[in-house]
């Protein structure tokens, strides 16, 4: 599968879901302008329950939506809480986050860089000499890995379809296995810092680059640089423990049977450890809101270091990703954003740097490491920009 890049479409507004090892998640901004912090018009409330009515349906068996405008916020869910029962979805529930896992471990890299524990400019390799093999001669700043312009490759997982990857959901890869099989594979044919790549390995190696320079876990390190200053109190990283803890909606993924017809296999048990500081967080939509508002305000990560999460590369062809964010421009407005997806989940946290608009979602999508855009995701995305 090939990296993707956003696309501003002509008629609509709407947002990639793909956020996995290989693909890059993308925030497309609408075709027209939508509020500024002058624009005092509220949520389309009647547009944002529309796009979330009727499920379950064959997209997505739940879904739970927030959004704030100048002139007011909207609070919506729909769906089930799974396909047993008959309970509808809960508001409050607990979900992967996928590669929005990435904002959070970006902003305790740059809190580390603020109190002069990490050099953003120094090479990687210095940090961690025991993990990178000779043939990585050209240095690799902390700054090329938080910007996806390290050059490593990817690390290697359990396989590549959902049958190989289902069948392995209880198994444990370590975050060092992983690296270690990306490093054995060489670097890349490009001098770091020239070419936009996005990929997990990246945040992988940034979880081990923490844990080096403060002697303590990632997830230890990451509550405490950026989910307690962020509130984030119904937010944690599970390790090797394949649950979801406290409330939550269950996941499903569809599977085409032998004759032809869909199975929506329950996908919400699953080992995430080789995810781990790219993509294994669990949260809420409430976490995620507050973790947007006050990262935006500059209430985790200080200034300047809260430039690198809206700074692109310099020199680099086509780049959009930031420190932990990626951004896309359309009628004079920018909107920042992070998009992420395991099996039976998809997430997206994103808004204007002032916070005159911002969308936070969940949407338990039957095909969320799909290559085809959501309906569901896209309707909600369409009517929070209105």
């Amino acid at each position: 599968m090939r990296a993707r890049t956003p696309a501003v479409l002509a008629a609509s507004v709407v947002l990639a879901l793909a956020a996995g090892p290989l693909a890059a998640p993308a925030f497309a901004a609408p075709s027209a302008p939508v509020s500024s912090s002058a624009d005092r018009r509220g949520p389309a409330e009647e547009a944002l329950r529309a796009a979330i009515a009727g499920l379950p349906n064959q997209y997505a068996t739940a879904a739970l939506v927030r959004v704030g405008t100048p002139g007011g916020d909207w609070h919506g869910s729909a769906g089930v809480r799974d396909l047993t029962g008959d309970g509808p979805a809960r508001p409050d529930a607990r979900f992967r986050a996928g590669s929005i896992t990435k904002v959070v471990t970006a902003a305790t890299v740059l809190r580390l860089a603020a109190q002069d524990e990490i050099d953003l400019d120094a090479p990687v390799q210095g940090y961690l000499p025991d993990l990178f093999t000779p043939e990585f001669e050209q240095p690799i700043s902390v700054r090329h890995l938080l910007n996806h312009t390290s050059g490593i490759k990817p690390g290697d997982g359990f396989g590549d379809d959902f049958a190989e990857l289902y069948a392995h959901r209880y198994e444990t890869l370590t975050p060092q296995q992983v690296a270690a099989s990306a490093i054995a594979k060489g670097p890349e044919d490009f001098v770091p810092g020239t070419r936009q790549q996005y990929l997990n390995i990246n945040y992988t190696i940034l979880g081990l680059l923490i844990e080096k320079v403060t002697g303590r876990s990632y997830a230890s390190q990451a509550t405490r640089l950026v989910l307690r200053p962020a509130g984030m109190h119904h937010t944690y990283f599970p390790g090797t423990d394949p649950r979801i803890r406290g409330p939550h909606n269950r996941g499903y993924q569809a599977v085409e049977r032998p004759d032809g017809t869909t199975e929506l296999v329950d996908v919400t048990e699953w080992n995430q450890a080789d995810r781990w500081a790219a993509g294994d967080m669990i949260s809420t939509t409430a976490d995620l809101e507050r973790l947007l508002t006050k990262l935006f305000r500059g209430k985790i990560v200080p200034q300047p270091e809260l430039e690198e999460m809206f700074t692109t590369p310099a020199g680099v062809p086509g780049a959009t990703m930031s420190a932990g964010l990626e951004y896309q421009e359309a009628d004079g407005q920018v909107f920042w954003g992070k998009s992420g997806a395991r099996y039976g989940y998809s997430a997206f946290i994103g808004g204007t740097r002032d916070l005159s608009r911002t969308l936070v979602y969940s949407v338990n999508s039957t095909d969320a490491k799909g290559t085809a855009r959501n309906p569901v995701a896209d309707a909600i995305t369409a009517a929070a920009l209105r």
